[in-house]
This record gives C-alpha cells, structure tokens and sequence, in this order.
C-alpha cells in the first residue's frame, strides 16, 4: 500500500464475490489504495449487527497491486470493524459500502447491511459512504454508476463529511439519470412481512416476506420520489438519533 495514495475500505452486504463490490473496487481502483473485507456470503438486513457470540475468521481471497481483497465469516459491521482492528495499515481515508444489488432509499436504510458499514465507518469518524442500485439481479448493470461514484467519492475525499455524517446515495434502474437530488428519507413502511407454510413433516415455518408502501408518493423532497422519477437519491444521515422537535412535548409531561 502507497501511503501517498488515499486508503479506501469498502464492504458490503451481498458477500465479497458479488459483481456490485467487485465493480466498485474497479471503478475507484485508480483514485486509492483499497481494502476490501466483506462477508463471504449474502449478509442482507444485518443493518449494524455484530457478532459477539461467535469467533470470526478471516481469509485473504487476492492481492494485487493497490488491492487487497479479504472475506469474513460475520456480519458487514464485523468486518469494518475487523479490517480496521488487523488489515489495515492505518485509518482509512474513507469507508464505502455497496455497491448494493438493491435500493436502500427510505426505511430500508435502517434494515441495511450496507448502511451498517457506512454506519460504522462514520461512527469511527471516518467519511463514510454507501452505494445502492434499485436492481436485485446478480448482473445487474453497474455502468451507469460510475461517473457519479468517481465525482462522489472524489468530492468527499477533497472536503470531508461533517462529523456524525455519512451519505446514503442510491441510484435508480435507467441507462441515464435525469440529475442529481438531495433528499431527505421517505416516509414509508413494510406490511404483510410474515409468510407461514406448512411443512410435509409437520411442522409450521416463516418466510419473511412482505410489501413496501411509500406513505408520502408526492413529496418531492424525498429520496423515493428522486428514485421514482429517474434521479440518484443522496441523503445525508447522521448517527445522532435524538428527536430534537420532541423535545418541548416531553419537557411538558407531568412526570
């Protein structure tokens, strides 16, 4: 690793081996040196679990110049965290997750394995950002992408993010985008999640299934409708939680 080159760590939920992050790491190749630790099989809707309960390991799947690709047995937040602790030669310069076979816009986000590297990477105080395409195919077409994701990380490598700021930056199915949005989250939610079935031997089981309702379709202000209408969605999230417009309402209870 050139220590005059900018270091990037990048992971995913889909597994180190999916097109989307091997597209990734050929599309930033030329910008820095990078590291990447991912799971070594589909970790989606891990968000920010980590493993406390099982030992992980680590395995070295190729190196090449200015690349290193390494795959773990845990979760998307277990590997930033590992590539941090024993793979990396020094703090990144900055933390990319994706690219995502599948959008993370609205509540997806808080579900995202993805978003949990971007997540992680931020709380760390590291520029942190995802990456996500509305297309679940294993070839999905990634092309589109690159001229944005080059321009975004270039940008956030010369400025920074504010601190307890990561970018959530999706990207709608369309051979060209109409432009670029800053958007907030959609209002949204999931319903009808729970499938049961019936075994032949007996026994009841689950699929967790479900629908997604956009509840606010005509805000335009919002990253679902920038999706919805052809342009890439980027939203700023931040770590802080607190609901600050609460406050006054709780300050008045009589308790």
């Amino acid at each position: 690793m050139n220590i005059k080159r900018p270091l990037l760590l990048i992971s995913n939920d889909d597994g180190y081996q999916s097109k989307g992050i091997r597209c990734l790491v050929e599309m930033l190749s030329d910008v820095g040196d990078i590291i990447v630790c991912a799971p070594d099989d589909a970790r989606s809707g891990y968000s920010c679990a980590f493993s406390a309960t099982i030992p992980l390991r680590l395995q070295k799947r190729e190196q090449r110049e200015g690349v290193e690709i390494w795959s773990c047995n845990g979760t998307p937040v277990d590997c930033v965290k590992l590539a941090l602790s024993e793979i990396c030669p020094r703090q990144p310069d900055m933390v990319i997750g994706g690219i995502n076979h599948g959008d993370n816009a609205s509540v997806n986000a808080h579900y995202s394995g993805t978003m949990g590297v971007t997540l992680e990477g931020c709380m760390k105080y590291i520029p942190s950002v995802a990456f996500s395409l509305c297309d679940h195919r294993d070839d999905a077409d990634f092309e589109p992408l690159r001229p944005f994701i080059r321009t975004i990380t270039a940008q956030v490598l010369r400025e920074g993010l504010p601190r307890g700021v990561c970018l959530n930056v999706n990207f709608p199915v369309a051979p060209m985008f109409q432009g670029v949005r800053v958007c907030r989250m959609a209002l949204g939610t999931w319903f009808n999640e729970v499938s049961k079935c019936h075994h032949p031997r007996g026994y009841d089981y689950w699929w967790m299934v479900g629908h997604y309702r956009n509840d606010e379709p005509d805000a335009e202000g919002t990253d679902r409708w920038a999706l919805d209408h052809g342009y890439v969605a980027i939203t700023p999230t931040q770590i802080d939680l607190t609901a600050y417009s609460a406050f006054d309402q709780l300050k008045a209870w009589p308790i």
